[in-house]
């Protein structure tokens, strides 16, 4: 009788919760964020400095912005694991912003850098297609001809497209709110309990990118193999299969953000191959993807949203993407986050690190980089050791003696 009257005082906090959030943020998702029209906006991943936006013509960039994967916190799905909580509501933001950089990256990996989403999908031939996609990312390839798909909709280029749109909603159903989402919430925290976290524990943006790895990495999770571009949508992803997602915690500061880090956070998110930051102010995780000025813009998982059910193959999609982008003054960002990079190949590799250690020449004010790269393999420094044990690989900040926030996570 204890444990079930524990359990509703749990279910209760949760609803309370889950209100609050939705009466704290609905407003602020429905209002608008100003934007200069003085100065350009960047966003990253895209490639893109948006010199429309002084113009007033934004589409463009209202277009690849909505076109990200935005993962809130959700409520009334299948319990956590080792709780009874239906929502994450107030604990689990960093893992959502986690889950979006990754979501990116896939984004990214799959349908490339052109790709933008439309709304106008509807036709059973469409649902059908998801199914097909569905399948043969399980290993079981499905008996359809071209030919009749590409009468039904209209011609090849017609069905390309509900071939991408197929994809796209493959993708988010990866992050869905059950047991089952390979990159899902409930895995994450499953993840996260073997190094002492419990569902409703707050997680930093360093332990997240660990919790990542840990999952995709997991060969029992059903995601490793070729999960990625199984049947070749994306030619380039498809002729290199050593594609990989770097991800490089680092503290920028002390109890505060230094501001002599400004340069230095443009000048990675204004990278060609940079998938955006998780970080945040404190307490409160934020998934950034661009700036303007000294704002950073970002995508927040606060909103507090019903879950939808992604095993069905028209599940909607419209509260996966963010309506509105939002923007934060740089002197509020929290020092402690996490950068993300996205290289195709070993090329690309290796002009992240020739583009990075131009950024990465300490200004007259810093003794010391942010990070380093260094040249060999995780044996070379005993990580392989670390691994074995579960523990994780600390590759010291070089700003502090001692200190172990500067970990290097590759995915």
């Amino acid at each position: 009788m204890e444990t079930n009257g524990t359990d509703e005082v749990e279910k209760l906090k949760s609803k309370l919760m889950s209100a609050w959030h939705n009466v704290k943020y609905s407003w602020v998702l429905k209002s608008k964020t100003a934007f200069s029209r003085n100065s350009p906006v960047f966003l990253c991943i895209m490639e893109c400095l948006y010199d429309d936006v002084v113009t007033g013509n934004v589409d463009g960039f209202r277009k690849d912005f909505t076109s990200r994967v935005w993962l809130t916190y959700r409520e009334e799905f299948p319990g956590l694991p080792g709780s009874t909580l239906t929502s994450d509501c107030g604990r689990g933001c960093t893992l959502r912003a986690g889950q979006m950089i990754l979501a990116q990256a896939l984004l990214l990996h799959i349908l490339g850098r052109d790709w933008t989403w439309s709304e106008t999908w509807t036709s059973s031939a469409a649902r059908r297609l998801v199914a097909t996609v569905e399948a043969s990312i399980q290993g079981e390839r499905a008996q359809v001809t071209q030919q009749p798909l590409c009468a039904a909709q209209g011609g090849a280029e017609e069905a390309d497209s509900y071939l991408q749109e197929a994809y796209h909603r493959t993708i988010v159903s990866w992050f869905g709110d059950g047991p089952s989402a390979q990159l899902g919430i409930h895995r994450l925290v499953k993840l996260g309990m073997t190094s002492g976290k419990r569902a409703g524990d707050w997680y930093g943006p360093a332990v997240v990118a660990h919790i990542l790895r840990a999952d995709v990495t997991d060969s029992h999770s059903g995601w490793t193999g070729s999960h990625c571009d199984p049947q070749g949508l994306n030619s380039e992803a498809a002729s290199d299969s050593r594609a990989v997602i770097i991800l490089i915690p680092v503290r920028l500061g002390g109890e505060k953000i230094n501001p002599e880090y400004l340069s230095f956070v443009k000048s990675i998110l204004s990278l060609e191959y940079c998938i955006g930051i998780i970080g945040g102010k404190p307490k409160q995780a934020y998934y950034f993807v661009g700036f303007q000025d000294d704002s950073l813009i970002y995508m927040d998982p606060h909103y507090c949203q019903s879950f939808v059910d992604v095993s069905t193959s028209d599940f909607p999609l419209q509260s996966f993407h963010c309506p509105s982008p939002k923007k934060m003054p740089f002197s509020k960002m929290d020092p402690s986050c996490t950068i993300g990079f996205y290289s195709k190949n070993v090329e690309h590799y290796e002009r992240i690190s020739t583009e990075l250690s131009k950024i990465l020449q300490p200004s007259s004010k810093e003794k010391y980089p942010a990070f380093t790269f260094m040249k060999g393999h995780g044996k070379d420094y005993e990580l392989s050791i670390a691994v074995e044990k579960q523990e994780w690989p600390f590759i010291g900040d070089t700003r502090k003696a001692g200190t172990t926030s500067g970990d290097f996570v590759l995915l």
